[in-house]
């Protein structure tokens, strides 16, 4: 009984945790699920990238491991069509991103940029394919762009195309935090580039997207977003929900929210509202404002984060007791 009792409280204490339905520790406490990734073939969605060609179309991949081949999900999160990048490499495909092609079409980026060892690829890769003006399965003629740092090899997990030059950045994941790095703003086939450090960025970045309008840009770690009008300029941080493991974000198309996505089956795509201070600089003065959200708990008071964080605590705690007393009477 007490080990049945131990696996229930552990049990209940992940669902605070990780949050239930309709649970969610983010900006204004109003984010929502958008939907939910049921696709068997989508087990670790790793990144995530609005169309600029098909409304309402959001673009996602797995990580390493898999073909190299992003998923077009519709609004209600099911697969539309499977883009397979023609003469592409996965290595470990950790990012992606919306810009547009040499002849100024819609295209996504993809991001062989991930490094686990810390330094054993020399080199990078970004793929670019023109986004299909209809959508169906199909392969797709891919560029390829390799790059290396200008300060030696590291891990990365955030591939971001500023909507307004089509330069690409990518930012390092680092437990003591990492830097913002710029590719040229033209980028070469026959050689590779070079990409430059311009800012510091929080630890553990797992993704990172600009707004469509190009005015803000956000990197995501596993439990927040920190939005930026400029390299090295933050306006703030929030709370995403807590996911298993949240490795994706993009902005919503309409520029007042971030999509935020995670690793796993059945992983769910959550719609977050910017907060106040970074919708004021994302939106433009001829949209209406967003609405401003609750009031922050005062100082000093204890955030729902870190309530459950105690609740987690204790309930491994009371697990941990129980499981011991359940063994001792054996």
């Amino acid at each position: 009984m007490g080990v049945r009792l131990a696996a229930v409280l552990a049990a209940l204490a992940a669902t605070a945790v990780l949050g239930g339905p309709g649970r969610a520790l983010a900006a204004g406490g109003r984010a929502a699920v958008l939907f939910t990734i049921r696709d068997p073939r989508i087990t670790e969605s790793s990144g995530l990238a609005a169309s600029l060609r098909h409304p309402g179309v959001l673009y996602t991949h797995n990580d390493s491991g898999d073909a190299p081949r992003v998923f077009a999900l519709g609004p209600d999160g099911r697969v539309l069509a499977t883009l397979t990048f023609g003469g592409a490499h996965a290595r470990d495909w950790e990012a992606m991103a919306a810009g547009r092609d040499t002849a100024g079409q819609p295209a996504l980026f993809l991001g062989d940029i991930g490094d686990n060892l810390h330094g054993a690829w020399p080199t990078v890769s970004v793929y670019r394919v023109t986004e299909p003006a209809t959508l169906g399965d199909a392969t797709l003629p891919a560029t390829r762009y390799r790059f290396r740092y200008a300060d030696g090899a590291r891990d990365a997990e955030a591939l971001l195309v500023d909507p307004r030059t089509n330069r690409l950045y990518v930012a390092s994941k680092e437990p003591g935090g990492g830097g913002l790095y710029q590719a040229p703003a033209t980028l070469r086939t026959d050689r590779v580039n070079l990409l430059r450090r311009i800012a510091s960025v929080p630890p553990t970045i797992t993704d990172g997207a600009f707004s469509p309008d190009g005015r803000t840009f956000v990197l995501r770690d596993y439990l927040e977003a920190h939005a930026y009008a400029a390299p090295g300029k933050q306006l703030a941080s929030f709370e995403l929900p807590l996911q298993l493991q949240g490795e994706s974000i993009t902005y919503a198309s309409d520029g007042r929210a971030v999509l935020a996505g995670s690793e796993g089956a059945g992983s769910e795509v959550w719609r977050v509202p910017l907060p106040a201070a970074v919708a004021e600089a994302a939106t433009p003065a001829s949209r209406a404002p967003t609405p401003p959200g609750p009031v922050p708990p005062a100082a000093g008071a204890p955030s729902p984060r870190g309530r459950d964080a105690m609740l987690l605590l204790v309930a491994v705690g009371v697990a941990a007791l129980l499981a011991g007393v359940a063994r001792r009477r054996r």
